[in-house]
């Protein structure tokens, strides 16, 4: 093909040269940015995280057991069957999971946690054994004989007085069956005369 000047059209596609430099530029740069940002990052100090610590709470496992719950797809992940962990803010399905959770590694790095322990010294083991015997000798002193005793006698005023009580309603509903008896003349002018035995 030929254009009215004679001269050839070129039918090969044509590459802006100068636009594709600035490209290829363009990403050598970003490259060059990451791989210094990474050199950074490596030459920090790394974060320091607490040691692992004794949990101060009580974690409650049993207040919605046995319960239902309707779940529809707009209730919140919170309210869903199962565990939350608000700080993972994710669903766990059973309790063996979610105690594995929580004291898993992830849970306790969204707390700030390492999972290392701190080294006891010998002094704060002493103490720590000092502490439980003072605790043990407490709990021995709360243990009052004739308070104990009190509460013995109680209870078994108290179980006399439902075995009286059940004695009596045997009683009672004994009396009442023997009232439902039928006269003996009427019952043999009914012909009932020759079923079941009376007592007397």
């Amino acid at each position: 093909m030929s254009d009215k000047l004679g001269q050839v059209e070129d039918h090969r596609r044509k590459w802006d040269r100068d636009e594709y430099e600035k490209i290829a530029q363009a990403r050598l740069d970003q490259e060059l940015e990451e791989k210094e940002k990474r050199e950074k990052r490596y030459n920090e100090p790394p974060v320091k995280r607490e040691l692992l610590r004794q949990r101060e709470y009580k974690v409650d496992l049993e207040s919605r057991l046995g319960k239902s719950q309707v779940i529809t797809k707009t209730t919140p992940s919170s309210q869903m069957g199962g565990y939350y962990c608000n700080v993972c803010d994710c669903v766990v399905k059973d309790s063996i999971n979610f105690l594995d959770h929580i004291n898993g590694k992830k849970h306790q790095r969204n707390l700030g946690m390492s999972m290392r322990v701190e080294r006891s010294s010998l002094d704060q083991v002493k103490k720590r054994f000092e502490m439980n015997k003072k605790k043990q000798e407490e709990k021995k002193k709360d243990y009052d004989f004739e308070a104990r005793m009190v509460e013995l006698r109680e209870e078994e005023e108290k179980q006399k007085a439902y075995r009286k009580l059940k004695r009596k309603d045997r009683k009672r509903k004994a009396d009442d069956d023997d009232g439902d008896e039928m006269d003996p003349e009427m019952a043999a002018m009914m012909g009932f005369s020759g079923f079941g035995s009376s007592k007397r």
